[in-house]
């Protein structure tokens, strides 16, 4: 999950005409599915939502997964307020191999007196576990992001990379669990092209057996700006049902750079019905 205006992969990208065709597509995909009968049992999700940090681990393989949220941002360098909808959708081929899409379908925005109502961008995804951890072993994964619409609405404090590629790492260590990333990114002012870089650990707890806090630090680099965005999130999770995952929180930005206040809330759904194959 990275931080622009459409993060959290939890995170932060889809828009206008394109955004009207990914949903269209994702309910076509969602009623034939939903007229398939399981025969196995369903598997759990797999939340990359609410933090930074996306899980080396993926998604069940041939499953749907969702994730969904409301995001807003207050005192940003360039804005005033933002408050958005966020939306993730990820689906894994093989054991190894996941698709990822992030979108931003919808921005309200607050700078300079004036108030817009914009969608921002698109990007497509793909991940690759190339080592399977257990335990205390660490699932390492890689990860490649490519931004196909730029959108219109105003980024946040990082910006919305046009390329990311993401080196992973998941492990759970004496009852704790943590997701960590490393952040090689392109970021993108005409005719101008930069290297920026990110850092991001996250680390969660259950608290009993419905519920889970999640504490992360974030870093990154700000190339335009010859600066620095860092920032601490803290997020609490619910597993209400089998299939569904609650989660809400807020993240503190550490630099005058970074957006002070950012609040979420949303959900992760894993469509109960497997696509392709049994």
């Amino acid at each position: 999950m990275m931080r622009s205006n459409t993060q959290y992969f939890g995170v932060r990208y889809l828009a206008g005409c394109t955004s009207c065709w990914a949903g269209v597509l994702v309910l076509s995909v969602a009623l034939v599915a939903t007229a398939q009968q399981p025969t196995e049992p369903s598997p759990t999700p797999n939340p990359g939502r609410p933090s930074v940090s996306t899980p080396a681990t993926i998604t069940p393989v041939g499953y749907f997964q969702f994730e969904t949220g409301f995001l807003g941002a207050y005192n940003s360098p360039d804005l005033s307020s933002q408050t958005s909808i966020i939306e993730a959708v990820k689906f894994s081929v093989t054991q190894r191999l996941e698709l990822l899409a992030a979108a931003q379908p919808y921005a309200h925005s607050h700078a300079e007196d004036q108030w817009t109502n914009e969608p921002g961008g698109v990007s497509l995804g793909i991940q690759g576990i190339v080592y399977q951890g257990n335990a205390a072993k660490p699932t390492i994964a890689i990860g490649y992001f490519h931004q196909i619409y730029g959108g219109n609405a105003p980024d946040l404090d990082v910006g919305s990379p046009t390329n990311v590629l993401l080196l992973l790492a998941s492990a759970d260590v004496k009852g704790f669990h943590y997701d960590t990333n490393l952040f090689f990114n392109e970021v993108v002012q005409n005719p101008i092209r930069r290297a920026q870089f990110g850092q991001s650990l996250s680390i969660s707890h259950p608290l009993g057996k419905k519920f889970g806090a999640t504490g992360e630090v974030w870093h990154f680099s700000q190339p335009f700006g010859q600066s620095n965005a860092i920032g601490s999130l803290w997020a609490l999770g619910y597993n209400a049902k089998k299939f569904l995952v609650l989660d809400g929180g807020f993240n503190r930005g550490l630099t005058s750079t970074s957006t002070k206040w950012e609040v979420f809330a949303g959900f992760t759904y894993l469509l109960p019905h497997k696509i392709g194959p049994r």
